[in-house]
């Protein structure tokens, strides 16, 4: 017997839940009732829902159209019904439900937050109407309410700057591709892979009309853009004598702002909300960052005039989104409190949030894991003593740059939050929050976090981890719970900022990844392989499936690296070359595995990019950029966003690889950076080999990669960077990456010669993080036949940070008459 929905609520949200229902169980009629009722408690402002199952049908109540679709999909999940995920869903109810008691669940928040400003780069620069839905969809049945909707910024600043007198030129020459937009908006960049045509605009209006519609729908509160103050260059043609400040990030970058202090400021700010609203109607909150990574030349703390300044600079800000919307709120990203605590102390932020009324302000504390697991800091609602009395969010960071490298300790993601609700500083804590820079990843943690967001209580992490298994696995058989037990031990219980394989940096450049991975990592992915026989028929296993054997595979890949260059180090050409077919082997079954996989495929990243043009030049332009950011960034933020993908593996990271290889037998130096710009110039993609049975692929890969164990390395020097090898008369300058955790612990580099006769010298030692050079020693020093080794000491300060890149730079020069070689070590305290 068929029911229909039954949705009662205010001003049909209760239906666009149900539609929301309707699209993600495929079905139009189901034994279920939705109502929307105000929390009876009325001292609760926080979001609440209950459910029970009476004559066989569900009834759902809730004070929010996200509230029932989260009550739904709790009832969903708690009976082992299936889950809703980016590759997939499984969800299937029975035709009779069982009648279960009222089950009431209130969040202990008011909202729950989503996205970080860089999503829109890592994941979101070419997304349609098609792939929004679905993903509006997601975060109501996670129980978002509260996500950033940045789309069409570009368009409305473009409209009030061209009001103001700029050309359309002055404009496109600022503008930067899609994939690049969040970091010219937050002032890092301009210029790059530019320009934006009016269709682009026109589309993104088109886009964001229906983003805002259905958020609103649901009740939800997106916090759209206001104006931070970056402006193109050419505004000096028009305003001579206004404040214009250059930006400069990553070394290579600029931008320029207008001084919150310059009427400018306001002016344009003002101007920027209401022809937003104009457009798109009212609007709550506003995203405002305008110091976000920004080292800008404050007075000297302590002084008067430093907090005099900041107070200025925040009431100014503020009035630029309050002139344009009286009832506005502003918001803003809160990375820079952990990652700039050296310029953000109390009194600084303090002085910057004091003129701005306590409910007419939200503080997003960004990267609540980087405080705790990465940093080793004071947390951030600690240090600031609550905020200051404004209202501010719990989130976290899972992903940087979008990695499909496993990391993250999920005791802590599962937990972590109660540490602030319980803490005599939580002060005005109103929402739990995720800002990846990147979805479609490490699906695990989201469905936990969102789970832990609607918790008051410590989860017990093995019995979410066993429900989640029959959810999407429709099962949980001993060796899925093996391998989560064994991931607990690895990747799953430790946390990487950037988690990469060696593989996946220039080649060369870094020895060992920062992947962990141990014996318990490589288990968990055999155990989980083990399963196949019970869980094929799933189709969210066999994504499973093709993706943790390509990250298994992956670190075996790693080690194959590191015993390649050993065999040169050897001498051992013969077994080098023997090991080279053996990595080519491995990711090129990494790469057809992946090509059964929903998402981890550079062929689908591409076709989004290509679905927005409308002409040759723009189907060209758009494919650049979509690769460009997920490669070479710029560069030269290489290698930053790191996808294990079909498609990527094939064409970029593999043939880079077999390039360093012939560089290795033939002495001869191979021009990466030129054959990487021109792999984002050149179109398309190869052609895949998609395997037609993923279960055995998977297997036979796995058997044949058994023989790769850590023994194959024979390197017993943990803090070896690398090697060098310069041919007689040529210098070369070297490049090695660091990971960013051992800066604060190196005391100097060695360089040691282990082959060749002659002299070598050595000069030019140089540390960049993020652009910036951190310390160099310009001076020459030989590695002759009697010096087989030369120490240059590291001398750093102490409020050192290295986010996007830590880099160690050498020009090493052969002035003998044979090649001579040698490796690169770091020196720790």
């Amino acid at each position: 017997m068929l029911f229909p929905y039954i949705s009662r609520g205010q001003k049909g949200g209760a239906t666009e839940a149900r539609h929301v229902l309707e699209r993600v169980t495929g079905q139009t009629t189901l034994p279920i009732t939705l109502t929307i009722k105000k929390n009876p408690d009325k001292s609760e402002r926080k979001t609440y829902f209950r459910y029970k199952v009476k004559n066989g049908i569900l009834n759902v109540e809730g004070n929010s159209p996200v509230s029932l679709c989260r009550g739904f999909y709790d009832y969903v999940k708690g009976n082992r019904m299936g889950l809703y995920s980016w590759s997939g869903t499984n969800i299937a109810l029975p035709s009779q439900l069982q009648d279960i008691e009222w089950k009431r669940v209130v969040s202990p928040f008011e909202h729950h937050y989503l996205f970080n400003v860089c999503t829109y780069g890592y994941t979101m620069p070419y997304w349609d109407w098609e792939r929004w839905e679905k993903e509006i969809d997601w975060m109501a049945l996670h129980g978002i309410d509260m996500p950033l909707a940045l789309v069409a910024y570009e368009a409305i600043i473009a409209r009030v700057w061209k009001n103001m007198g700029l050309t359309d030129e002055e404009i496109n020459s600022y503008f930067v591709g899609p994939a690049h937009l969040p970091w010219m908006r937050m002032g890092n960049v301009s210029g790059i892979d530019g320009p934006l045509d009016e269709d682009w605009h026109r589309d993104q209006i088109k886009l964001q009309h229906k983003i805002l519609a259905r958020m609103k729908s649901l009740g939800m509160k997106p916090i759209c853009p206001g104006f931070p103050g970056f402006v193109p260059q050419a505004f000096k043609r028009l305003y001579p004598e206004m404040e214009l400040l250059q930006t400069h990030w990553g070394g290579a970058f600029c931008n320029w702002m207008v001084s919150p202090q310059d009427p400018l400021f306001m002016e344009i700010g003002v101007a920027f909300i209401r022809e937003w609203e104009k457009e798109f109607g009212k609007n709550e909150y506003y995203l405002v960052d305008s110091f976000n990574e920004m080292d800008i030349p404050f007075p000297a703390k302590g002084s008067k005039e430093r907090y005099e300044l900041l107070a200025s600079y925040g009431d100014k800000v503020y009035q630029s989104i309050r002139k344009g919307n009286p009832q506005a709120t502003w918001v803003m990203q809160g990375w820079m409190f952990g990652y700039q605590r050296h310029i953000w102390d109390y009194e600084t932020l303090g002085a910057l949030v004091s003129k701005v009324p306590d409910d007419k302000m939200i503080l997003l504390d960004l990267a609540v894991d980087y405080n705790k697991n990465f940093w080793h800091s004071e947390v951030n609602w600690e240090f600031y003593k609550g905020f200051y009395n404004k209202r501010w969010v719990y989130s976290v960071i899972p992903s940087m740059g979008g990695k499909t490298g496993m990391t993250g300790i999920l005791e802590f993601y599962a937990n972590g939050h109660l540490e602030a609700l319980n803490s005599t500083n939580k002060g005005r804590l109103m929402a739990h929050g995720m800002a990846p820079e990147g979805l479609e990843n490490n699906e695990v943690i989201y469905e936990l976090l969102c789970d832990a967001g609607w918790s008051d209580k410590r989860i017990d992490l093995h019995e979410w981890l066993k429900e989640y298994s029959h959810n999407r696995y429709g099962d949980c058989p001993a060796t899925v719970r093996r391998c989560w037990s064994l991931l607990l031990e690895s990747v799953y219980g430790t946390f990487t900022d950037h988690p990469r394989y060696n593989w996946q940096f220039r080649p060369g450049t870094v020895r060992q990844g920062s992947i962990n991975l141990n014996e318990s990592f490589f288990k968990a992915m055999e155990s989980f392989v083990a399963a196949s026989d019970q869980l094929e028929g799933s189709q969210l296993y066999l994504a499973d499936l093709a993706e943790f054997t390509a990250l298994y595979l992956g670190g075996k890949a790693e080690l194959l690296v590191r015993a390649i260059d050993w065999q040169y180090e050897k001498g051992d050409t013969v077994r080098a070359e023997k090991l080279e077919k053996d990595f080519e082997y491995l990711l090129s079954g990494m790469d057809a595995l992946l090509c059964t996989h929903p998402y981890l495929r550079l062929e689908r990243w591409i076709d989004f990019a290509h679905r927005h043009a409308s002409t040759p030049e723009q189907h060209r332009r758009y494919e650049r950029n979509a690769k460009r950011i997920v490669t070479v960034w710029g560069p030269p933020v290489d290698d930053y966003s790191a996808r294990v993908w079909s498609g990527l593996i094939r064409d970029y990271y593999l043939p880079r690889w077999k390039h360093y290889f012939e560089s290795r037998k033939t002495g001869r130096p191979f021009d990466f950076a030129q054959w990487e710009k021109d792999w984002v110039e050149a179109g398309g993609c190869s052609p895949a080999t998609v395997p037609t049975d993923i279960v055995n692929t998977a297997r036979a890969l796995m058997d044949y990669a058994a023989f790769i164990t850590p023994a194959l390395v024979h390197d017993t020097h943990s803090n070896r960077l690398g090697s060098w090898s310069i041919t007689p008369g040529q210098s070369e300058t070297l490049s090695f990456t660091l990971q960013a955790d051992k800066l604060q612990a190196i005391s100097a580099i060695r360089i040691t010669k282990a082959k060749g006769n002659g002299t070598a010298t050595c000069s030019n030692v140089k540390l960049i993080a993020d652009g910036t050079v951190l310390t160099g020693n310009p001076a020459i020093v030989s590695l002759g036949n009697d010096k087989g080794s030369i120490v240059c000491p590291i001398a750093l300060p102490d409020d050192i940070r290295g986010n996007n890149g830590v880099e160690l730079q050498i020009k090493i020069q052969n002035d003998g008459t044979e090649s001579i070689s040698g490796h690169i070590y770091i020196v720790t305290e």
